[in-house]
């Protein structure tokens, strides 16, 4: 389906994107710890574990570590200093993903990376109605943009809440669009087994198969977050018992803030962090030992003066990049995030989001979570945000393509021809190479100040606006077999009729 154009969002010209294409990573992330810090971490985190444990509020995850060697006590859940690492050999350091177009699979491990979509946010803004409540048409469209973005991978579980849908069944109309609306790999929801089911079976039905034939063909990716400090909740472990059963990945991350709901200082933040994580990735490899399984590092700091999430400090920075070496340490992919407290689609939002972006990639995560559309600490998705971020992911891309170092490029017989006090505009050497000689913007504008006047002094965050207006004029839906949207329709219908899956 091609959706009508509309004068509002065109923009003069053809928009500018790579093709869709696998990253690679061809830099050594950057270690902010040494060798010895690190184990100094981990050894700290088992030591958690050992002799303060984690709350386990479900019962089957306790007959679960009960059953693997574990301590169990009421509600608590200790390990031997020498059980967590025994669990977690059987973790795998590469792992694909499923699309249902199999040109946009996924690698995961090594020096291989992928952007997924902002996921989660309770509201959605744009230029034109400023932040609200989300309806399912805007959802859509949304996933019309991501769909559309090349520089995207992934789409990050609901880019946000369709509020006028009911609550109970909403999610069974959410996996329903990104199956149809996307022919990228999707993430599903996690909250209790009825939700991650449905989204296992949904995902099933899109790939002709049953949940049983998903188990050795990882799809879906579901993002379980403790509850930190050292509790793993009901509706998480549910979550998390269900993908793995099936074969599908959790990302473990534990959501710690320094100073709230973590230590102050950033050494024993990690240490929590590590000990949650391993925590959990352990349970993934007990219910199904090799399944693949990634460690999620969110940590961050708050503001002290009023203690709200501070995000893209320089904090959050360190936090990511050491993340990752405890990551690589234990041998387990490793998931961050481009994240912003910002209120405004502004230089703050830019700035905090290049840090994190940085953060990330030279933190050598495998997974950029929220890479395109965060904004307000995670509670608003943006439209005009997710072309910014598009912006900076595409620039992340171009500069992890490598310098050329060749006779023709050293270009010494052009520096011959020009000789002194000559300029290069019209050497043949440019002529031949000027078109794909340098990164060309989907969003930057770099007229000088006087032609951007004479323009009209478009801003970025308008010039945003018509981006994704652009692309959602010119969205085609990617075609799906009927009988297989036959089959997923039915199975919507009856899960509806059932009551869908209410909250706990």
């Amino acid at each position: 389906m091609r959706r009508g154009k509309s004068r509002e969002g065109r923009m003069i010209g053809g928009l500018n994107q790579p093709p869709f294409s696998q990253l690679t990573c061809p830099y050594d992330p950057v270690a902010v710890l040494s060798e010895d810090q690190v184990g100094m971490i981990h050894h700290a985190a088992l030591r958690v574990l050992a002799e303060i444990g984690m709350k386990v509020l479900h019962s089957p995850a306790r007959d679960h570590f009960r059953a693997a060697g574990a301590a169990v006590q009421g509600d608590m859940v200790q390990f031997d200093p020498d059980l967590i690492p025994q669990l977690i050999q059987t973790v795998p350091q590469h792992f694909s993903l499923e699309a249902r177009n199999p040109a946009r699979n996924l690698r995961l491990g090594g020096r291989d990376l992928i952007f997924g979509a902002v996921g989660g946010p309770a509201y959605v803004m744009d230029n034109d109605r400023g932040k609200r409540d989300g309806t399912f048409a805007e959802m859509c469209d949304y996933m019309r943009v991501i769909q559309s973005l090349n520089i995207l991978h992934q789409e990050g579980g609901g880019p946000f809440e369709p509020m006028d849908l009911p609550a109970a069944t909403r999610h069974l109309d959410i996996f329903r669009a990104q199956i149809t609306l996307l022919d990228k790999n999707w993430q599903t929801q996690t909250l209790g087994h009825a939700r991650t089911m449905d989204g296992i079976v949904l995902a099933a039905l899109a790939l002709g198969t049953t949940p049983d034939g998903l188990k050795d063909r990882p799809t879906l990716l579901g993002i379980i977050n403790t509850n930190s400090p050292l509790q793993l909740d009901i509706p998480m472990a549910e979550g998390l018992i269900c993908l793995a059963t099936y074969g599908q990945v959790n990302v473990i991350t534990p959501f710690t803030l320094a100073g709230a709901m973590s230590p102050v200082t950033l050494a024993g933040t990690l240490v929590q962090q590590h000990a949650e994580a391993l925590a959990g990735i352990a349970l993934t490899q007990i219910v199904r030992p090799g399944v693949p399984v990634m460690y999620g590092g969110f940590s961050s700091n708050v503001d002290m003066r009023s203690g709200a999430p501070a995000f893209g400090t320089p904090e959050y920075v360190k936090a990511a990049q050491a993340s990752g070496q405890l990551a690589r340490y234990i041998g387990v992919p490793f998931r961050s995030s481009n994240v912003t407290a910002a209120n405004e689609v502004d230089a703050q939002a830019a700035y905090e989001s290049q840090m994190s972006l940085w953060g990330a990639c030279m933190g050598g995560a495998h997974l950029v979570n929220h890479a395109a559309g965060w904004m307000h600490g995670g509670l608003t998705a943006s439209f005009e945000k997710l072309i910014l971020d598009a912006e900076l992911l595409q620039m992340m891309a171009a500069y992890f393509d490598p310098i050329v170092v060749t006779p023709d490029t050293l270009a010494v017989e052009a520096i011959r021809t020009v000789g002194p006090a000559g300029h290069f505009f019209g050497a043949d050497h440019t002529m031949g190479r000027y078109e794909t000689a340098f990164y060309t913007p989907l969003l930057s504008n770099w007229d000088n100040h006087g032609q951007w006047l004479e323009n009209g002094s478009i801003t970025a965050r308008d010039r945003a606006n018509a981006v994704w207006k652009q692309l959602l004029a010119d969205y085609e839906q990617p075609p799906l077999d009927p009988a297989r949207l036959e089959a997923i329709d039915s199975y919507i219908t009856r899960r509806k009729a059932e009551g869908g899956a209410p909250m706990n």
